[in-house]
């Protein structure tokens, strides 16, 4: 297993000035003082894990995992057939770094910043950390829109735990004013959770997707659906990618990630159809561990590929 010693080799990569590389965002647009399309921010939370963790790591390794990568995506084309593609690299993208310790006490002044950076993009990325940092990434985004605002989550948990930890955020959302009628949580997994935090679920009117419903719908369709239903009182909605929702074949640095996940694919479909809903304003990244990765880091580039999918569908909103 790595130890996240690896990351620097992104320095190293080709340079081809008719392939542009992802992630040079704040090299590109710092200068830019205004709007922006998409804007990213790292909330490195691990403090509360249920399993030990260096997920603090992980928003610098997504952004070295970046450079791996073109900003071209090959469609939909205008008018939403096969076309000439799209390049996320026209999007305004702005990096705001980390948030220091947002974890406990700092948890008021993550939330300050990612409203801050959210008042002023289309599409605001918080990459963590684990899932703690779901907490201030949504309530920074929903600001006074919490009581119509919905939430989406892609986990393999209900995150409707006592106390406060990577378990809890959910639960800790409702408590703070969101309508669990407006919740869905998708590809929730058995042997993963318990008979009583789902009956806290079905209490609050959260909608659950099991891991078996989709082995027989596309996941497009299910979170378009998903959507609909978070936004069904006109506010932003949120959507929690917890990387752990996906098979422990594709997402190893995710601590609870289980045989029998979601695919890669389909992770990546989610983020795309995320970013082209006109209601998402935030979605996270959470519960990798990079530290903990493959040689291959294979969650990191995942993580990664995420964060521009969700671009590429922020593109697809004008299309």
């Amino acid at each position: 297993m790595a130890t996240g010693g690896g990351y620097g080799e992104a320095m190293s990569l080709s340079e081809d000035p008719h392939w542009p590389r992802a992630g040079n965002w704040h090299d590109r647009h710092h200068h830019r003082r205004g709007t922006v399309d998409v804007a990213l921010l790292g909330l490195p939370t691990f403090r509360t894990s249920l399993s030990t963790t260096g997920a603090h790591t992980t928003p610098a390794a997504i952004r070295a995992a970046l450079r791996r990568y073109s900003t071209f995506h090959t469609g939909p084309g205008p008018g939403g057939g096969a076309g000439q593609g799209m390049d996320a690299g026209e999007l305004i993208w702005s990096d705001a770094g980390d948030v220091a310790e947002p974890d406990g006490a700092g948890e008021g002044a993550a939330i300050q910043a990612v409203s801050e950076h959210a008042a002023r993009a289309r599409l605001l990325i918080a990459l963590g950390g684990d899932n703690a940092a779901t907490v201030p990434a949504a309530l920074g985004a929903w600001g006074e829109q919490i009581g119509s605002a919905g939430l989406v989550t892609l986990d393999a948990h209900h995150d409707l735990r006592d106390g406060i930890s990577n378990g809890s955020p959910v639960r800790r959302l409702l408590e703070a004013g969101l309508d669990g009628r407006r919740v869905a949580q998708i590809g929730i997994a058995d042997f993963a959770n318990s008979a009583y935090y789902r009956a806290r679920a079905a209490e609050h009117g959260i909608t659950v997707i099991g891991r078996d419903e989709l082995h027989h719908r596309p996941m497009a369709q299910v979170l378009t659906e998903a959507l609909a239903l978070a936004g069904g009182a006109g506010g932003p909605v949120h959507v929690d990618l917890d990387v752990d929702v996906c098979d422990r074949a594709v997402a190893p640095a995710c601590p609870a990630s289980i045989p029998g996940g979601i695919s890669a694919a389909e992770l990546r479909i989610a983020a795309r159809t995320a970013g082209a809903h006109r209601q998402v304003t935030s979605i996270d990244i959470t519960e990798v561990d990079a530290s903990a990765d493959t040689d291959d880091q294979r969650t990191v580039r995942l993580a990664a590929l995420c964060v521009l999918e969700a671009g590429a569908g922020l593109m697809a909103r004008e299309v």
